[in-house]
Formats: C-alpha cells, structure tokens, sequence
C-alpha cells in the first residue's frame, strides 16, 4: 500500500524530471515512404485524366513519372538481388509494369507499380517503428540516480556511472535506477513492465528490485547489484533486438515458387526466339512468337494471385479490429500450430476489481457496510486495491462516511478514523498475528473464522484485504483481476484450430496463474517468468518444430513476440514496445478476435492457391497454344489480361463480411 517511510513528502509526480520526447522516425523520412507517396498521387492524377478520355499527352506522363517514383527503388533492390544471381520478386514486379505498358495496358501496369511500392513503405515504417520503440524502452529506466556517498551525503549520478556495491536511495514516486537490493525501508514498487504481475509488490529488507520499475510512497535504500548495461530493462532491449534481427526471412508463398518461375520463364522466352531462327525462320515472325510468349507467360497473374486475398484479409480483419502489420504477417497467421498467452491484461483485463466482500459473523455489518467502511478509510489511497475497493462502493452509490487523520504503513496498509472508530485496512499478512498466538481481541464466531475467509479467497485466486474495526477484524474483502468474458471460448477456439491446448506464461504467481488456467481450459502453466525465460519457452516450442503464436500486451512481453513465429499485441493496455513488436495488433482488445484472424488467414492461403491454379491453367492453355499453334498477339493479350482478372476478383471474396466466420466451424471463403 502506499507508506510513508522518512518524513519527506511525496513528490507530485512519478519523476520530476520532464518526460523525454518520443523518439520516432517519421514516415516521410523514409525514402521508400516518400518515393510510394509520389507514386500514388501522381496515378491518383493521371486515372480520372485517363478514363475520361483526356489526350495523352495528359496523361502519359504522369503514368511515366509513376513507373519511375513507385519502380525506381524496387527496381534498383532486384538488380542488386540479380547481382547476386537470384532473381527477386521486386524486378520481376518491374519487368510485368514495363511488359504491360509496351503492349498497351499502361494502367495495369501502373497499378502494379503502386501496389509493390506501398507494400514495400509500409514494412519499411513498420521497421523503423519497432526499432524507436526498442530504443525508447531505453527512457524506462531514469536518467540519475541519487547515490549515497561513505560520509551520509548523497550525489545525483548519471544512471550509467552506477556501479556494483554502489548504494542509492529511491524517493517515493520515483523511477529505481538500478537493478538492486533493499538494504532499508519499505514500499512497495510497481514492476509490471518486468514481470507482468498486476498489482505492486511489497518489497523491504533483502528483496529485489528492477531499473526502471516505480517506486510507491515509501523510500528505499537499494545496494546496487548489476551494473546499468547488464540490468534486466538493458537485457529485454537486447533480446528484442537479436530475436527482431534473427527471426527467419519470411516470404510470401508466391515468392518461393517465382525465383524459378521466373528464370524458367526468361530461359524459354530467348529459346522460343532462338530456336526459330536458328532452324531458318525469318526475324519478325520469331520476334512476334517471342513477344506474345513473353506476354502470356509473363507473371501478373502469378503475382496477383496472391496480393488481393491477403490484402483482403487484411482489410476484413482491420474492420473488425485486428491491424495486421503487413500481408507476409496475415500469411504468418495461419500456419501457427502452437499458442502461448500471457495472463495479465491478455487473460484478464488488467484491472483490479473487488470480487467478494465477506463480512464477518458477530460484527453487525452488512456486505454494502463493510465496503463502505473500507472505502472510506482508503479514500485517500492511491494504491490500484484502495482504487478498486473506492470503484467497487461508487459503483453501488454507497454513502461514505468523512475519515479523519489518515495514514498509511508499507506493506501493511492504510488506517483512518471513521465514525469515531480506527479502521485499519490491508494484508491480512501483516494486520494479523502470527498462526498459534493469542488473540484475545477476535470475537467468538459461530461460522469461519478470519482466517478460514482468507484461506478461501486466496485459494480461488484472489487478493484477500482484511478491515480492522477498533483493532477487531470485521471483515475481508476478495480483490482479483477479472478474466476477461471471451477467455475460456477463445482458448478453446485456438485449441480446435491448433489441435494443442495454448500454454500459459506469466511472471505472476503460481497460484493466481492456476487458478485462472482452471478457468479457462489451461493445462501447461508457467509462472513466474522474466522476459528472458518467456523467449527461452518460446524457442523451445519452435525447436521442436512448431510454428509458434505469442499473444501479450506489456514489456516484459516484447521479447517472446519478436522471438515468435508471429506476435500479437492486445491493443488497449499494451505497451509502445509491444505494440511495434508485434507483427499483429488486437485494436479493440477483444480476445476473440485472435482465433478468428487466424482463420481468415487460411482461408486467404486457400485463394491464393486457387488463384495459382487458375493462373497456372491459363499461362499452360495460352503458351500450348503459342508454341504449337499461331496465336494471335491480341488473343493473348486478352488472356493474359482475362486470368488477371479472374484471380484478382478471386481474392477479393474475402472482403465479404461471411469471411469473418466461426473459426471453428471453418470458412465462408
């Protein structure tokens, strides 16, 4: 609870210092950003110009400036890839733009120019986000620390020059800015950005402590035990950092089957060319044969078999709540087989709330009078329990009674004078005394005793809160972070599409993960995790081959989602770090949107095999008939254009609202 340890008041806020500016790279600073941003305006102008029937000399050059904007970067990034002898997706994305403009279909081209460009910005911003928000975990962590020196006095040090055996002293409110020791006092610190856990954690002589965790009202002495580059804030930077930069290249399905694709399709266009000459045909004729080859082989349809339905799918599950990052992460998203959750603010809300209020037998009070009573004496509170306790009276408009000279101990609670009678409220740890000793201030009791309370809620996962009438228990008050409504009918929805229960990690308790884990239909619980053993849990999955989703919302979390197959971050509480992590992001908070997104991107790699057979079969019946027959180069063209077409309208399915469907019992596309 909020304490008060030497006399010194509270500063008025967590650090005094003014907060540093976001560090985050603008979008037109990026060039690929800028040079896709020409591209569209200038085919945003050159469009209507076009299908209004404008001279060409209007709208031409503006097609032109298109292919030069939108084509030069991805150009310039296959020709280095042909440099290393591969043949990549961007040039071949040049070499369709260009075939389509030379045998008339300007806009096609144009068109495709625009979309590889946009797609190419948007991974680039998603890139230079995650790096600012990996670099802005840094600002944590404060900047000083207050160091005490041999002779009493004490120094303001940068946190960097903070060493080993060095002791500080955290102020009330304060950011700690060392991992460290308590050496003296009492308080207790919020650490969720580390562990997870979501209510602060009582710390006094010999517990730990985390840089970058908040101080409550009481002040600490902290022995400082790992140097500021090796503190565990520094470490979650660096193991986002190697996971961001070590997960597995990821491509598109359509691009593992375009490399040789298309340096078959180049192979047998100089050999449909040459082979004639060199059995004596004339040069136009083979010329001719070449082109319309060239043209009906060449891979538009290919590559748009594959854009429109993730692009749908994207656009769908952005309607409903879920941002996925780009259309490789909306592929990702459906070849996962394996899940993890993280527990608070995932599982449950994040938010303490009062579940139970036990009066006790003999004491004459009501529920509504006892958390009165409570709320009133924690009035003055600022701890997220005294909040919850205040909430849960003002949610049942409950009259509370003026509580005079209030006061608050670390660890124990808070006490007030309430009606002419001392109410103390908090741990039942440290209000009660020890199991065996006398108490001859409990009143008898017919039903359970105090204890026999407390045994009950913890069991069932709660926080027990014990209220103190005159130094008599009067009650205990049942506080838990509320599982959220869609949990249980999420993980079973998972369970179905993965075929394994999802695993849960946590760095909460072991008791508190139980028992929610029991709620929900979860077997494999693991507690009490830092950032790095969630990473390790992770890779251990993907070890053994699995292609594993990570679903969280803090800092501590931020690892696991760069080390995973595919990350995604719950929107509403989640952390900056975690949010630009994630490949995926859950907008609107609604768990059971995660299952649902998992589904539609399968059923998007459904169409986009679709469309490759139907493109498939169009290439085969044009190239026959090119190579064994004459065809003629506007039929072609026409075909060429036709299964375009086709495969584009195709993917374009999931766009229908039926496409969001029960994951369960499969798709509408």
């Amino acid at each position: 609870m909020p304490s008060v340890l030497d006399q010194r008041p509270a500063p008025a806020a967590a650090d005094p210092r003014p907060a540093p500016a976001p560090r985050r790279t603008r979008v037109l600073a990026l060039p690929e950003a800028r040079w896709a941003l020409a591209a569209l305006v200038l085919f945003l102008a050159a469009l209507p110009l076009h299908l209004l029937g404008a001279p060409v000399w209007l709208w031409a050059p503006l097609y032109a400036a298109v292919y030069v904007s939108g084509g030069w970067e991805p150009g310039r990034e296959g020709l280095k890839a042909l440099g290393d002898r591969t043949l990549d997706v961007d040039l071949l994305m040049v070499v369709a733009a260009l075939g389509a403009a030379a045998i008339g279909q300007v806009l096609d081209g144009a068109l495709l120019i625009v979309i590889f460009a946009t797609s190419g910005a948007l991974e680039a911003v998603a890139t230079a986000r995650t790096a600012d928000s990996v670099r802005g975990l840094l600002d944590l962590a404060p900047s000083t620390g207050a160091r005490l020196l041999p002779d009493g006095g004490e120094e303001t040090v940068p946190a960097g020059a903070l060493k080993a055996g060095d002791t500080i002293l955290v102020r009330p409110g304060e950011r700690i800015a060392a991992d460290g020791q308590v050496l003296d006092g009492a308080s207790e610190v919020d650490q969720a950005t580390i562990t997870g856990e979501p209510l602060p954690v009582a710390k006094r002589d010999g517990d730990e402590v985390f840089a970058g965790t908040v101080n409550g009202t009481g002040a600490l002495r902290v022995r400082v035990e790992r140097d500021p580059s090796d503190s565990v804030i520094a470490r979650i930077v660096k193991m986002v950092e190697e996971a961001s930069g070590t997960k597995a290249p990821t491509q598109l399905f359509i691009e593992k089957i375009e490399q040789r694709y298309s340096i078959g399709m180049v192979i047998a266009t100089l050999a449909v060319f040459a082979i004639p000459l060199v059995l004596g045909s004339a040069l136009q004729p083979a010329l001719l044969r070449a082109m319309t080859f060239m043209i009906v082989a060449s891979p538009c349809a290919v590559v748009l078999s594959t854009m429109p339905p993730l692009l749908s799918a994207i656009a769908n599950a952005g309607r409903h709540g879920v941002l996925a990052k780009s259309a490789v992460v909306m592929e990702r998203l459906g070849q996962v087989d394996a899940v993890v959750l993280d527990k608070t603010g995932t599982l449950t809300e994040g938010t303490p709330r009062v579940t139970d209020v036990r009066p006790l037998p003999g004491t004459g009070l009501t529920d509504d009078t006892l958390l009165a009573l409570a709320a009133a004496a924690e009035h003055a509170s600022e701890h997220p329990l005294a909040r919850a306790v205040v909430d849960a009276a003002r949610v049942r408009r409950l009259p509370l009674p003026e509580a005079l000279d209030f006061a608050s101990a670390p660890g124990r609670g808070v006490s007030a004078t309430v009606d002419g009678r001392t109410v103390r409220v908090g741990s039942p740890a440290r209000l009660l005394p020890e199991p065996g000793a006398t108490v001859r201030d409990l009143p008898p009791e017919p039903g359970a005793t105090v204890r026999d309370v407390v045994a009950d809620l913890e069991g069932a996962g709660r926080t027990a809160v014990l209220v103190l009438r005159d130094g008599i228990p009067a009650g205990v008050i049942g506080i838990a972070d509320r599982l959220r409504p869609d949990a249980a009918s999420t993980v079973a929805a998972l369970t179905a599409l993965t075929g394994r229960t999802p695993v849960l990690l946590t760095g909460d308790n072991e008791r508190a993960a139980r028992h929610l884990a029991d709620q929900v239909g979860i077997t494999d619980v693991r507690a009490g995790l830092l950032p790095q053993d969630k990473v390790a849990a992770v890779r251990e999955g993907e070890a053994e081959g699995r292609r594993v989703l990570v679903v969280g919302d803090g800092v501590n979390d931020a690892p696991a989602l760069a080390a995973a197959h595919t990350g995604v971050a719950m929107g509403k509480a989640g952390s900056d770090l975690a949010l630009e992590t994630a490949d995926a992001v859950v907008v609107r908070d609604e768990l059971a949107t995660i299952p649902k997104v998992v589904a539609l991107s399968r059923a998007a790699r459904r169409l986009v095999v679709q469309n490759l057979v139907i493109a498939s079969v169009f290439i085969t019946a044009l190239v026959a008939w090119d190579l064994l027959a004459t065809l003629p180069l506007p039929l072609g063209v026409a075909g060429h254009e036709g299964s375009t077409v086709i495969v584009g309208l195709n993917g374009l399915r999931l766009l229908r609202e039926t496409a969001w469907h029960n994951p369960v019992r499969g798709g509408a596309a």
